[in-house]
């Protein structure tokens, strides 16, 4: 495995019986980035977790990890990664610090060395204000910055985050976000599993997407969306009779056929000329007295590229049985 690559997996295949968690998954990433795996519950994002991090035995294909290969030298995998999963897994009676001493003896660190990695990493996670106040106070946010504190107790080379943001607010995700970076920025490579495409966008330099246990597109967040065109210029009228109209407007000075979404009353086309091509749609419609709602420029969302992949939106699909057992493995 190239030095540039922290994980790859080739192929890899995980059934519950006759259902397949994974079916051929292919995925690769590389040193000192956040690589984002994105897709709906069901998917298949946990379970390839799962065999990254040794937690459950893959049925087909390979992987390595930190350079390793995750059957035959699971040991020192494990060695290697930290994990965070959906929920937090510190223990709410203890305060912040007693928390991370604990872990650190776990790891066999020894008492002095446990309690100086517990101030590092208070410290590191911006919690030293709250290391002795118990942990059952903390905010969304404060568990989830002391969950990945503990799983950077022996400072991996791989940590992998299973939607770590599931259930907290927009200001507990910023802070968990901005922990996130602090960690690449000091060399941990990140795997971020998650549905939310804002996060992806904000984190990953680079995505996978992920959907019925296969890898269905990989790139940069910006050239995801080159899939689906560059900007857009968008028009939402207040009644349905305008929309013919509309559209022939927008085709005059767009790249390509406009788009209609009925129920949404919505026309939308691709254009190059930004400025000039909203000026003109706008005065053009003015001058004809149509209604006009809202009127803009967009440019694509990974929901729109999840969308153009899939024919459906990433919170769209319901868990599969086999992802659910996959979870409870």
């Amino acid at each position: 495995m190239s030095e540039r690559h922290a994980v790859r997996a080739e192929g890899l295949a995980k059934s519950y019986g006759d259902k397949h968690a994974l079916d051929g998954f292919d995925l690769t990433v590389r040193e000192g980035t956040v690589h984002g795996l994105l897709g709906p519950n069901g998917a298949g994002k946990t379970t390839a977790v799962r065999i990254l991090s040794t937690l459950i035995g893959l049925d087909g294909g390979r992987a390595e990890v930190a350079g390793l290969d995750v059957a035959r030298q699971a040991r020192e995998v494990r060695a290697r990664i930290g994990l965070t999963g959906q929920y937090a897994a510190v223990d709410e009676v203890l305060t912040g610090r007693q928390n991370l001493e604990m872990f650190g003896r776990l790891f066999h660190l020894g008492g002095r060395r446990a309690r100086a990695r517990a101030v590092e990493l208070l410290e590191q996670f911006d919690l030293t204000d709250a290391a002795d106040r118990g942990v059952g106070k903390y905010s969304g946010g404060m568990r989830r910055r002391l969950d990945l504190a503990a799983s950077m107790i022996l400072a991996p080379a791989v940590l992998f985050l299973d939607e770590p943001t599931t259930g907290l607010d927009p200001r507990s995700r910023g802070e968990v976000w901005a922990s996130v970076r602090d960690l690449v920025a000091s060399g941990t490579t990140v795997l971020l599993t998650t549905q939310y495409l804002e996060e992806a966008d904000k984190l990953a330099s680079r995505i996978t997407v992920i959907d019925r246990g296969r890898a269905i597109a990989d790139d940069t967040p910006d050239g995801l969306k080159d899939l689906v065109g560059g900007d857009r210029i968008e028009v939402v009228v207040a009644d349905r009779a305008e929309i013919p109209g509309v559209v022939k407007t927008v085709a005059r000075v767009c790249e390509g056929e406009p788009e209609v979404e009925n129920e949404a009353l919505r026309v939308h086309a691709p254009v190059t000329d930004r400025v000039s091509a909203l000026t003109e749609v706008a005065r053009t419609l003015q001058d004809e007295g149509v209604a006009v709602e809202d009127i803009g420029l967009r440019r694509p969302s990974l929901d729109d590229v999840f969308l153009r992949l899939t024919g459906h939106r990433t919170s769209a699909e319901p868990v599969r049985h086999a992802e659910k057992e996959a979870m409870a493995a």
